[in-house]
């Protein structure tokens, strides 16, 4: 990590010194650039991503990231300049980066919508919402947890099987995006639901089943629980929940990145560490 964060802030202190001697900007002007620049190799830091290993993508989320401090659009649009001639800077000048990922991050993308962040509040009161004595809220309450708990895709949720849970450690395999199976940590809070939906409701849902099922969550016929009746469910609490505009399940994967990112969700470091990645890639 020192090594990357090392690089990171010799080639912003070179960038700076260029703006002062080169580009004969102000005082106030390199100083503002300074702190625009040092704010994201802070993001890259904890993601122990060097300069080189940054994309379009990487960029992206880092403006999703710096969304949640509510931050006006002047703003926005600032760190995104200073973000693009630092890249330019790296790429043309001192020629340390393959390519200019800030390119790929157009002025119409930035213009769009960035993805909604729930505070640890709002997602405190939405995982609250599920009537845990009925089966179905167990069940919802259980999947809000893992969804928060887990950052995973909807599609990984309901791929879920009984099998893909470790108990021992606290782990779920996951089957993720190109079939790349990984490994992803559970809070305790996530590990208490799903075992309380799993001792309870899912065992009155799988009474209606036909067939039994291998799937962690079973919908109202004992059957696995489709991304859609996920998505729908998602919006049925959304109606409840004061803040629930937008809702979805997604939603709740960009708040896992940026709380994890912040400090105000607690997970191991190795495993959050994989858990941000796999959010990026």
């Amino acid at each position: 990590m020192g090594t990357n964060s090392d690089q990171s802030n010799g080639a912003r202190d070179s960038f700076l010194l260029y703006l002062e001697a080169e580009r004969n900007l102000s005082a106030n002007t390199v100083r503002a650039y300074k702190n625009d620049i040092s704010s994201f190799i802070d993001y890259l830091k904890r993601l122990e991503l060097g300069l080189e290993e940054v994309d379009h993508k990487v960029i992206r989320k880092y403006l999703a990231f710096l969304h949640n401090f509510s931050l006006s659009k002047t703003t926005m649009a600032r760190r995104m300049a200073a973000l693009r001639s630092f890249f330019k800077y790296l790429y043309i000048h001192i020629k340390i980066i393959p390519s200019n990922p800030a390119t790929l991050v157009s002025s119409a993308k930035l213009s769009k919508p960035l993805p909604r962040i729930l505070k640890t509040g709002e997602i405190g009161e939405l995982i609250e919402l599920p009537d845990t004595k009925t089966a179905k809220g167990q069940r919802d309450r259980a999947i809000l947890e893992v969804l928060y708990g887990a950052g995973l895709r909807v599609s990984e949720l309901v791929g879920l099987d009984l099998a893909d849970i470790n108990w021992r450690v606290g782990e779920l395999k996951v089957m993720g995006k190109g079939s790349r199976e990984r490994i992803v940590p559970l809070n305790d809070q996530a590990i208490e639901s799903l075992e309380d939906y799993l001792k309870k409701g899912r065992v009155e849902l799988g009474k209606k089943a036909k067939a039994q099922s291998r799937a962690v969550f079973l919908n109202r016929t004992g059957e696995r629980l489709s991304t859609g009746a996920v998505r729908r469910l998602m919006k049925s609490y959304a109606n409840k929940h004061i803040q629930g505009k937008g809702l979805t399940p997604h939603t709740i994967r960009h708040t896992f990145a940026t709380h994890l990112l912040s400090g105000a969700l607690a997970c191991i470091s190795a495993g959050a560490l994989i858990c941000l990645n796999e959010y990026i890639s």
